[in-house]
């Protein structure tokens, strides 16, 4: 087996064909030189240089290998170069878990800033309701996810990336859009709500409860994601309480009314274990917005 410094004195020698600049090249005296060069060819099993007190020359097992060498030890720098990026977090992997309204505001503009800034960080992308990506996080599937509380901070570390009201969507013909005001809770009484389910969507099924807590509501079906309760009030089905950013959905036949008093806050947070250690984690932590 031959080492690196064998390689570097062939390759200097090679391209030099002259022991005296290659040793100068390479801060060293010339007769350390020759042994490596002598320990390579008797590695390798062959005569990689023709040499005498006038000239030295490569032979064709010497032409072969240059090529080789060179290959060789630019190999082992890129891999030295990787593995210096992976440690500061600039290459790798993350695994993201992200709920389909995250991805309305937060999730396009910290993609756009991973590829400008990280280019060589490939992000996987899943998408999960909140607890599907809790489970995912705890099961080490998952580096990062964008979800609602609540959740174990004794395991899960957190932060609030966006912050944005509540709002009520309605049936574009119903009587609530006409009213042209905010709606207060007392509005949705004898209302066919749509509601959220309260293991798959707690946290939206909890604000919902809070805002209607004074009226009397008819709640007959919950559903996990936030896009299936618009089109099911586009149908017609009921109204329901989402957040803000839902109105860029795109959904045709709804419309999304203010609600009045102190506004309920829609939060979004970054999810990640306390235990973790992936730079590439770490790098992102910093790139994410941060709400106080």
């Amino acid at each position: 087996m031959f080492s690196l410094d064998q390689l570097s004195a062939f390759v200097a020698v090679a391209e030099e064909l002259h022991f005296g600049r290659a040793a100068e090249r390479l801060n060293m005296t010339q007769p350390p030189l020759s042994r490596q060069v002598q320990k390579l060819e008797r590695a390798v099993g062959a005569r990689l240089l023709e040499r005498d007190n006038r000239k030295v020359e490569l032979t064709e097992a010497g032409q072969a290998f240059l090529t080789e060498a060179r290959r060789l030890l630019a190999l082992v720098e890129t891999a030295g170069d990787l593995a210096r990026r992976v440690d500061q977090g600039a290459a790798g992997t993350l695994r993201l878990g992200f709920t389909a309204t995250s991805a309305i505001r937060t999730l396009g503009p910290l993609l756009r800033r991973l590829s400008e800034e990280l280019p060589d960080v490939d992000v996987i992308l899943h998408e999960r309701v909140t607890p599907g990506q809790i489970d995912g996080l705890l099961r080490g599937e998952l580096d990062l996810g964008l979800g609602r509380p609540p959740f174990d901070s004794d395991v899960l570390d957190s932060r609030i990336v966006s912050r944005e009201p509540l709002c009520a969507v309605v049936p574009g013909n119903h009587r609530l859009a006409a009213l042209g005001r905010p709606l207060t809770s007392a509005d949705f009484s004898g209302e066919q709500v749509i509601s959220y389910s309260p293991t798959q969507a707690r946290y939206f099924h909890e604000l919902t409860v809070r805002f209607l807590a004074e009226s009397h509501p008819r709640i007959e079906q919950r559903v996990q994601q936030i896009l299936t309760v618009i089109l099911l009030v586009a149908a017609g089905r009921g109204v329901a309480l989402v957040p803000a950013s839902a109105r860029h959905l795109g959904v045709e036949g709804v419309t999304y009314c203010d609600l009045a008093g102190p506004g309920q806050a829609v939060e979004l947070h970054a999810i990640w274990r306390r235990d973790a250690t992936s730079p590439v984690l770490q790098r992102v932590l910093t790139m994410l917005p941060e709400h106080h």
